[in-house]
């Protein structure tokens, strides 16, 4: 699933694409996945920002476009056989491509979420100025969750998710498996920035296109942070900074990647 380095990435080759042009028309054949649609036609997209694994297109007249990539989903340039969504802007078109059919799309008045409960709940944006360690340990200080759980539920940090919470806890040389509360504040301070470290790191180089290459970004050009790839998608490979080979279990239902030794677990 694309999460905020890839959605990141998206938004930002779509920016010049859809900033202050028309959404003349949006065709596609499933009402239930790609909700009120009609609403936005004739409406010019004023900004485009992201919250989360979310796109938020704000709409003129006060509505509000959402998109959640899924697992598969992203946008291109051209029609691929697993084109979901075509949108006809004044210039140009843009197609929502999702092999998997998992992506969303709804239209509401801006601000208005509760077609989406997921969305008014998450966290902070790690990323942000707003995003401050001693929150964040006091979240970590409130759970009894494994931490690969809590950095996937959304609520400490908006965005995270598979690839670079393993990512993360690897840097910060801590078990997934340890309990949020039993942190302590040395601790928590390493994950805070190996997060932050991480995630930075992705934006910056495009996401991670793996190897099944569904993740790629609007103009076809694949990510390059998996280059970077410590643990994730690495099992039995050495570790990088010790050589044991790379583990994986199932830690609150996804696969989890970690270093025995490094990470102790």
């Amino acid at each position: 699933m694309p999460e905020l380095p890839e959605v990141e990435t998206t938004r930002k080759k779509l920016l010049p694409l859809f900033l202050g042009k028309r959404l003349l028309r949006i065709e596609h054949q499933d009402p239930l996945r790609y909700r009120n649609t009609e609403r936005a036609l004739g409406q010019r997209v004023e900004d485009l920002r992201r919250r989360g694994k979310f796109l938020l297109f704000a709409l003129t007249e006060g509505w509000e476009m959402v998109v959640h990539l899924g697992m598969t989903g992203g946008f291109r340039l051209e029609k691929t056989p697993h084109t979901r969504v075509a949108f006809r802007l004044e210039d140009q078109e843009v197609f929502f491509h999702d092999p998997r059919r998992f992506g969303r799309i709804w239209v509401v008045e801006r601000g208005d979420y509760r077609e989406i409960p997921l969305l008014p709940r998450l966290g902070l944006e790690p990323l942000s100025e707003e995003f401050q360690f001693l929150s964040f340990w006091e979240g970590l200080r409130k759970s009894r969750k494994p931490l690969k759980a809590l950095l996937l539920d959304q609520s400490l940090a908006a965005g995270v998710g598979n690839i670079y919470a393993d990512e993360a806890l690897f840097r910060a040389h801590l078990s997934p498996l340890r309990r949020g509360r039993e942190l302590g504040k040395e601790e928590a301070l390493r994950l805070f920035l190996a997060l932050k470290e991480v995630l930075a790191e992705a934006v910056a180089l495009g996401g991670s296109t793996l190897s099944d290459r569904t993740y790629q970004q609007p103009d076809g050009l694949p990510g390059s942070f998996q280059e970077r790839h410590a643990v994730y998608g690495r099992t039995g490979l050495p570790c990088p900074a010790c050589g044991t080979p790379i583990a994986k279990r199932t830690v609150a239902g996804r696969g989890t990647h970690y270093c025995p030794r490094c990470q102790g677990a």
